[in-house]
């Protein structure tokens, strides 16, 4: 999905702040999905041509009102046709979003979430998403017992109801009640799934969905339980994923608590984040000393693994040469170690007088 460019001195997302980064960058690694990229259903010429009138009404409400109708047709193809339309009308015309949704064809699509074929799935799950790109929508999606079904999709759907699904989980977990809900819903295991196996937009999209869900603190255990750390440092040392300050931002969310710590470390992290600071750009650098910073607070063991993997130097460089922020995270991580330095040597001298 195509990403919205925002500029930010602080990285806000969604009008919130990513802990006290501060580079000024005209792309920032999260912003908001746009319209589903799935491709055109087929229809029959009759079919397609009533399709381009409706895009190009000025007027469509009663075509709306009588596929909000079909939506509950005892028919699987009829169901599949509105669904499709409802979609497609959602997708072109930013203004039928909301018509849609007054129009009542909110519940009728989340049934068609749990439908057992699963094409009428996708397409269900489909339309539910690009209704949800309409902030006004978002409530009344997840008020109206959308979580649930999305969730099933995201587990047992079709590729693209599972990309679309966890869009969809991303619009919802924008609004902070639904954070809690979504979390205990099942969906953090899930997501991290197709962080780990999915394509590049399934990547893209779960990880902001995790990044947003994470700012609650259960969440945040939910994902380190999931295994979240494994894909997270993978895609952080993959320079040509095009992953790594997403990434970086999820783990810079995690590590204030501290399961994610351990669990970071385990599985090699250190070493990837110095390597960021060594060779990363000025945003990834600044993220990447303050992860680093964050794990050695107050832990002298991370603290030496940190200077075994040679982390001094590119620090003292970016202490001199990186952005404000960045040179203050550097210092003091510096003088961290500075510390862990003159503490072994003090143990030293200590033993060589006695």
């Amino acid at each position: 999905m195509d990403m919205e460019k925002k500029n930010s001195a602080n990285f806000t997302y969604m009008g919130r702040g990513i802990g006290d980064l501060s580079v000024n960058d005209d792309s920032l690694a999260f912003s908001d999905c746009n319209s589903d990229k799935s491709g055109e259903f087929p229809a029959s010429a009759s079919q397609s041509r009533r399709l381009l009138l409706s895009c190009a009404a000025d007027n469509s409400d009663d075509l709306i009102r009588q596929l909000v109708s079909d939506l509950e047709s005892c028919s699987i193809d009829e169901q599949k046709q509105a669904a499709m339309e409802i979609r497609l009308l959602a997708k072109n015309k930013p203004e039928n979003r909301l018509k849609i949704a007054k129009a009542g064809a909110i519940k009728p699509l989340i049934s068609l979430i749990s439908s057992s074929d699963s094409q009428l799935q996708e397409y269900g799950v489909t339309a539910i998403l690009n209704l949800s790109l309409c902030d006004e929508n978002k409530g009344l999606i997840a008020s109206s017992g959308a979580i649930k079904p999305l969730v099933r999709a995201l587990k047992t759907g079709t590729s693209t109801a599972k990309e679309n699904a966890a869009c969809a989980l991303l619009r919802l977990s924008q609004m902070e009640e639904n954070k809690v809900a979504i979390g205990r819903s099942g969906a953090i295991p899930l997501l991290v799934c197709l962080l780990e196996t999915g394509g590049f937009r399934g990547k893209k999209d779960s990880a902001t969905a995790l990044y947003l869900l994470c700012s609650v603190k259960e969440n945040k255990i939910r994902a380190v339980q999931a295994g979240i750390m494994k894909p997270l440092v993978e895609l952080m040392a993959d320079f040509g994923s095009n992953m790594v300050d997403k990434s970086a931002f999820v783990l810079s969310m995690l590590v204030t608590v501290p399961e994610a710590k351990t669990a970071v470390v385990e599985e090699a992290g250190i070493p990837v984040l110095v390597e960021i600071v060594e060779v990363g750009s000025q945003r990834q650098k600044e993220i990447a000393v303050s992860i680093l910073l964050q794990i050695c607070e107050d832990n002298m063991v991370y603290c030496s693994m940190v200077a075994r993997e040679g982390a001094i130097p590119p620090l003292v460089a970016l202490s001199q040469s990186g952005t404000n922020r960045a040179k203050q995270k550097a210092e003091a991580l510096i003088e961290l170690l500075r510390q862990l330095r003159s503490g072994n040597a003090a143990a030293k001298t200590s033993d060589v007088s006695v």
